[in-house]
């Protein structure tokens, strides 16, 4: 059997003009000029405007710091005080008698569109103090009376700088003070398990970096409690290491053994990733055998030694935390050997259980090794004990009195941000310590806390404007801030943008880069230009990406005020509310405005104070013109007799400024795709990280030719609907009508719907655009029929590539269901689309013909437990240099036959294959699920413990001439005095 079918012989009889609508494109043609992007001065102007933004921030952090110590030099110690302060998990609460509790007075809070919607007061701040934290301990009462200070700080600070978000004191003590202040929110449990002091900002803050080697006694006298305390404790130190650090773990019996024989003999850096992978081999420690802590000594002294002589690890302090239930010598002959008498390594030991038989040596290790020793008999007292260690590594610093700034990496706040929001934001915290400045108490070096703000990273990207750039969709998974460069950029394989933005360097880099759109369904070959360049002040560089072709380009063209204004307040119209075409953050004021509103109040000259930009005023004013036409001709057609082709749902149009013209020729009532268009189908609109997906494909779709593509829908939509998109070009003379393109492909399959012949349109990603089956359409063909794709694969006329998220989520390995997932399950949906006017605008018609009940095919199932994983997925696109091609396939008993040719002027192929030979036996379904990435002993090994390129930390605090040991009988009392340092020294004694 034989099957051709050309379709170029009917689509050649429905190619129409269309009206006279865009006769305003051409009555402006001759001011109209392409602009080239200089992507070198634009990178330019974007890092100076980011690095003025950040150095507002830390001129804020500034005025904090300076505050706090000086409300400290002038408070005097009351061990008496009473005083009722704003508790944040207490305000507004009220006895069964009507009356405010104790520490939870009345508490005005107002929804502030600025805090995400969240009830604040802007006026003042509140305290959180952890639960484990008496609330009205002296010391506790002090320390939050004289920061009572730093309210007017908080909100003159906000008043200079109105795009400032949250700011905040983590005291040394424990408390945490936020402005503006809030309700904080409980756990399940009711318990306020938030410690600042764990927080990334504040250890950084606190300390310099650090390596740290945890050794832990297994011998069989760790038995029961005292090996759960001990693994509790690993676990805390391991939550006070940062990216800056590095670490390792070793456990000892009769012998040395790593808890990870991957990193024997180094340490590795305390990402994220490390860290959870030591709390999982710790978690499985088995206590036997009798306890010789010497060999471990010796071994972690070997391997600081070698890292410092090598240049690897922090490069700055060093210490060795010995976790044990006694030790039955000094040691003393090892510490000669490897660390007297400049004591450069720090021993901090941690007596377990309540035995008290082996504490005067485990003491005697500390205090002669510039640490100290704590005894910690309960699970309770592990938390308060283990952060002790920065206040004695934070003393250098802070006798210096060296007012580091840190920045933190890129992270997902998922602990604070219970509390202040439903969603997450991908942010960054600025710091920088607090210090006591009393004379008494200035060679103790007292660390009083931290002072920092968070600054979300969108309000970085609001300073790089999407309309210049290409739009990249952000993917924020639990893990964000552990994904290197590297794996982002996947094509920089000798990793030269990486290492040059790593260095603070300023350049470009040409890459072909492979991406991936429509949640990692359609994979994109795309030449990228790089720009890159550093911000000052900061440990941070910022880099831009240029696409050849649309983006290296700009359309611009100008229009009078009134013509534009009359044109932009049309009802059809609408533009990206995410983007910044007015600053509304600034002039509290202006908060109310819309962007679309801004925008109008500004051009009529009633907020002259408002900052625009006028680059993209101008090209917004110029598309809200030209377009204009578009609406009374989509009106036309819906009152003209015949009307739209019945299915037609929408008509829009997007352009590069941000605008979305669209008309409804259904209403809510009957209309299928409810979502699409709307401020809920964040895919499909100009948002603050990415071009809408069918704006993005068109782009990159060869001019002239219609683009039909499936976007997604949630999955408890039970309609599946189509789309079809409007060639808009104004600059052709004549060009095919969609509608009409359109109903003749359903009329060439619909010819072909016989009993023994089945009929596909596929786009030019394998997905089903048209099928007599209707459950079919919006699936991967290689999933309806794997014989057929594995045929068109082998002749080269689907080709497939391999595709890489390092920000995967995979199932546990004890889950029931095996495999790798994106974290969003979809349902398909059909969209046509089309490039025009030099790359730059695209406009569509939204169709819901093929239409089915039920449940997607795609559907997830409901999975447990999922963990941060590396995943392959693969993506097919079609060789447009393959025209046709027909075959037969041996299935068994019967042959198949299928024909397959390409759709003129469209990314479709027309599929005809026979339908009475089953090849399901011989042939598996071809998906495009994810599958992890299981690397091999030795790959992961050196994956987790290979030490790439960085930019370390300007500044090392690990030593200062007054920092000296303290003799045996006194060495906890340092542990005391750090505490608090207002504890005179009988009561220090009194509590030893």
């Amino acid at each position: 059997m034989m099957i051709k079918y050309d379709i170029s012989d009917r689509l050649t009889d429905v190619v129409k003009h269309l009206p006279c609508s865009f006769q305003k494109f051409r009555d402006v043609e001759s001011i109209i000029k392409i602009v080239d992007i200089d992507g070198r001065a634009q990178v330019r102007d974007f890092s100076e405007d980011i690095e003025r933004m950040l150095g507002s921030k830390m001129k804020s952090v500034k005025r904090l710091a300076e505050s706090a110590e000086d409300a400290d030099l002038y408070h005097e110690f009351n061990k008496t005080l009473q005083f009722d302060y704003y508790n944040s998990m207490l305000v507004n609460t009220m006895d069964d008698d009507g009356n405010f509790i104790e520490l939870g007075g009345e508490f005005p809070l107002e929804e502030n569109e600025h805090f995400n919607n969240i009830p604040v007061n802007t006026m003042q701040s509140d305290v959180q103090v952890p639960t484990n934290v008496y609330n009205k301990d002296p010391y506790i009462l002090n320390g939050i009376y004289m920061s009572e200070a730093l309210n007017d700080v908080f909100a003159n600070n906000f008043k200079k700088d109105p795009t400032l978000t949250w700011q905040y004191f983590g005291s040394s003590s424990g408390f945490f003070r936020i402005y503006p202040g809030i309700k904080w929110t409980p756990d399940s449990n009711g318990v306020a398990a938030f410690d600042c002091r764990n927080r990334n900002w504040y250890i950084q803050a606190a300390t310099s970096p650090k390596d740290i080697i945890i050794v832990v006694d297994i011998s069989g006298s760790m038995k029961g409690l005292k090996m759960t305390i001990a693994k509790h404790t690993i676990n805390t130190i391991l939550d006070t290491l940062g990216e800056n650090d590095f670490v390792n773990v070793i456990a000892y019996t009769d012998y040395v053994r790593y808890v990870e024989p991957c990193f024997q003999g180094t340490l590795v850096q305390a990402d994220l990733d490390n860290r959870e992978h030591f709390k999982v081999l710790v978690d499985d420690l088995h206590v036997k055998g009798e306890g010789k802590v010497a060999k471990a000594m010796k071994e972690s002294f070997k391997i600081l030694n070698e890292a410092a002589t090598k240049g690897q690890g922090s490069l700055c302090n060093q210490a060795i935390m010995l976790i044990t239930d006694g030790a039955m010598e000094d040691f003393k002959d090892v510490f000669e050997e490897f660390n007297w008498p400049d004591r450069r390594v720090r021993l901090f030991t941690y007596l377990i259980g309540r035995e008290m038989t082996f504490a005067d040596n485990t003491k005697w290790i500390a205090c002669n090794n510039k640490g100290y020793y704590t005894h910690i008999s309960t699970l309770a007292d592990v938390q308060e004990n283990v952060m002790e260690y920065l206040h004695v590594l934070s003393r250098p610093m802070v006798i210096n009195h060296n007012h580091d700034i840190i920045w933190t990496e890129a992270y997902m706040d998922s602990v604070l941000f219970a509390t202040k929001a439903q969603s997450l934001l991908l942010m960054t915290s600025v710091a920088m310590p607090v210090f006591s400045k009393k004379k008494e108490t200035l060679s103790h070096g007292i660390l009083l806390g931290v002072v920092g703000s968070d600054i979300p990273l969108l309000e970085v990207m609001k300073l790089a404007p999407r309309y210049r750039l290409d739009g990249k969709k952000l993917k924020p998974k639990p893990n964000y801030n552990s994904v290197d460069l590297a794996e982002v950029e996947w094509e920089d394989i000798d990793e030269t943008l990486r290492t040059a933005m790593v260095k603070g360097e300023t350049g470009t880099l040409s890459l072909n880069v492979r991406a991936s759109v429509d949640k990692a369904k359609r994979p994109m070959f795309l030449t990228n230009d790089y720009f890159y360049t550093t911000i000052n002040d900061t440990p941070f560089s910022f880099g831009m990406v240029l696409t050849r072709g649309h983006g290296q380009l700009m359309f611009m063209g100008t229009v009078s005020v009134e013509e534009g204004l009359h044109d932009l307040t049309s009802p059809d119209l609408s533009i990206a509310a995410e983007w910044t075409y007015c600053e509304t953050d600034i002039d509290p004021h202006h908060r109310k405005y819309s962007q679309l509103q801004a925008v109008i109040r500004y051009l009529q000259g009633k907020e002259p104070d408002l900052e625009c930009d006028e680059v993209l005023l101008q090209q917004t004013l110029f598309d809200a013109v030209v377009t204009a036409p578009l609406e009374a001709y989509w009106q036309a057609i819906m009152l003209n007799a015949s009307g739209m082709e019945a299915g037609v749902e929408t008509a829009f149009l997007g352009t590069r400024s941000g605008i979305i013209r669209l008309t409804r020729y259904t209403g809510m009532e009957t209309r299928v795709a409810k979502k699409f268009l709307t401020p809920a189908d964040k895919d499909n609109l100009f948002t603050m990280d990415h071009f809408p997906l069918w704006y993005r494909l068109a782009m990159e779709n060869p001019a002239g030719r219609f683009l039909y593509y499936m976007p997604v829908e949630d999955n408890d939509n039970k309609d599946k609907t189509g789309t079809v998109g409007l060639p808009c070009d104004p600059w052709l003379s004549s060009i095919p009508s969609l509608v009409t393109h359109l109903f003749m492909l359903h009329l060439m399959c619909g010819l072909l719907f016989l009993q023994d012949v089945n009929c596909f349109l596929v786009d030019s990603n394998g997905f089903i655009i048209v099928s007599k089956e209707r459950s079919e359409v919006g699936r991967f063909f290689g999933e309806v029929d794997g014989s057929v794709m594995t045929a068109l694969i082998t002749s080269g006329m689907f080709k497939q590539v391999s595709l890489y998220d390092y920000q995967g989520m995979c199932r546990s390995g004890h889950s029931h269901s095996s495999g790798a997932r994106p974290l969003l399950s979809v349902i398909p949906t059909t969209l046509l689309l089309y490039r025009f006017l030099m790359e730059f605008n695209v406009c569509g018609l939204w169709h819901s013909d093929y239409i089915v009940d039920g449940k997607s095919p795609h559907k997830a199932k409901k999975v447990d437990a999922l963990q941060p994983c590396d995943t392959e997925y693969p993506g097919f696109v079609y060789d447009s240099s393959i025209r046709e091609t027909n075959s037969l396939i041996k299935c068994g008993r019967c042959q198949k036959m299928f024909v397959v040719q390409a759709v003129p002027e469209s990314n479709l192929v027309l599929m005809v294959v026979q339908a009475d030979c089953d090849c399901s036996r011989q042939y598996s379904s071809i998906t495009l699920e994810p599958k992890e990435v299981k690397y091999n002993a030795s790959v992961k090994c050196n994956r987790m413990k290979s030490q790439k390129v960085r930019r370390r930390p300007n500044s090392c605090h690990a030593y200062h001439p007054k920092v000296s040991p303290l003799p045996s009988s006194l060495c906890n009392i340092e542990l005391i005095t750090v505490i608090d340092y207002r504890v005179n020294i009988a009561g220090m004694l009194k509590l030893k």
